[in-house]
């Protein structure tokens, strides 16, 4: 295999339902070695996200939609392994949008040059320091707006995302309550993030009923990752006055037809309950502070946390997909 060429995984066909592998394709391409101000990047770990599904919709809701029989893309990182640019030299660690493939041309002013605090977890780019991460700084911080003592109850709260909130409204001193899908999820949230309280909503029949008992005195701030039943337990159990930071609703990204929506809308009204959703692309002015306060609590040991790692590019559908069945823990991250 030459230097220029790459394998790329290819959208064959718009999934009505959950992707399958009759969707996509491998295939293998030369690439044009890089012109002047262009990198040539071999890269060693991608990242699959439930944002992801949206886009291979024909009519994708604020991202733009990946096009047939072209090479998806997302968040990856890679070594450049040849320059023709003056910023950017081979051998640097570079965050990129070329993920589902495993090398790639990129112009120098599409890449960010990493200088990771560790060279053994350069995956945490793509996770707890990457999109993940800041999607949880500023969802929680921006719209949850948490005061200490306040509760706060997250939705998929073992994900790349939802772990990282919990975490933060516990830096910020709050009461979390998680909502996860096994015991053993579970258990990790409060020995390992201090989450005050855990729901498994699999196992626990009425979830309105263990959300207000793992909150006996309300939910202040939801931050929402599921949508569906997890929000509608959120709206009978918040407080006046409650914050609910829309970031996804992963219960309905493979519904072929929208399923029927919480029936107790009105409570917003009543409660005088805020929703915003937000795209975290919109709020780069926040990008600096989010870095150096993760940093300093990672290295600290205030935030913990999980990835689930598949191995080779030819597996990334297969940890895609996982994401839907809540088999992943943390971060789901391809090893390219």
């Amino acid at each position: 295999m030459s230097n220029y060429s790459a394998n790329e995984i290819h959208l064959i066909n718009r999934p009505a339902g959950m992707p399958s592998a009759a969707d996509v394709e491998m295939v293998q391409r030369e690439l044009t070695p890089p012109a002047a101000g262009q990198v040539l990047i071999k890269n060693l770990y991608m990242s699959v996200d439930p944002y992801m599904r949206g886009r291979m919709r024909e009519n994708a809701v604020y991202a733009d939609a990946y096009q047939l029989n072209k090479a998806m893309y997302g968040g990856a990182i890679g070594e450049v392994i040849e320059s023709q640019s003056d910023k950017v030299k081979i051998g640097d660690i570079v965050l990129n949008q070329g993920a589902w493939r495993d090398r790639l041309v990129a112009d120098d002013s599409s890449v960010t040059g990493l200088q990771p605090f560790d060279k053994d977890r350069l995956s945490l780019y793509l996770g707890a320091l990457g999109m993940p991460g800041f999607t949880a700084y500023v969802g929680l911080k921006k719209f949850g707006e948490p005061k200490a003592g306040e509760t706060v109850f997250v939705s998929a709260a073992s994900g790349a995302v939802g772990a990282i909130v919990c975490q933060i409204a516990r830096q910020l001193g709050c009461r979390v309550v998680g909502s996860v899908g096994s015991d053993s999820k579970a258990q990790w949230l409060k020995e390992k993030c201090g989450v005050d309280a855990t729901i498994n909503y699999k196992t626990c029949g009425n979830l309105t009923k263990a959300l207000a008992e793992a909150a006996p005195d309300g939910v202040d701030v939801y931050f929402e990752n599921v949508g569906g039943e997890h929000l509608q337990a959120a709206l009978n159990v918040m407080n006046p006055f409650g914050r609910i930071a829309a970031c996804g609703m992963i219960s309905a990204y493979n519904d072929a037809k929208p399923a029927p929506g919480p029936n107790n809308l009105m409570l917003i009204v009543g409660k005088k309950i805020r929703i915003n959703g937000f795209i975290v692309f919109d709020h780069s002015e926040m990008q600096a502070e989010f870095l150096e306060k993760m940093v300093g609590w990672i290295q600290d040991g205030k935030i913990q946390y999980q990835e689930t790692v598949y191995e080779g590019l030819d597996k990334a559908l297969d940890a895609f997909l996982a994401l839907f069945s809540g088999d992943n823990f943390g971060k789901m991250i391809v090893k390219i």
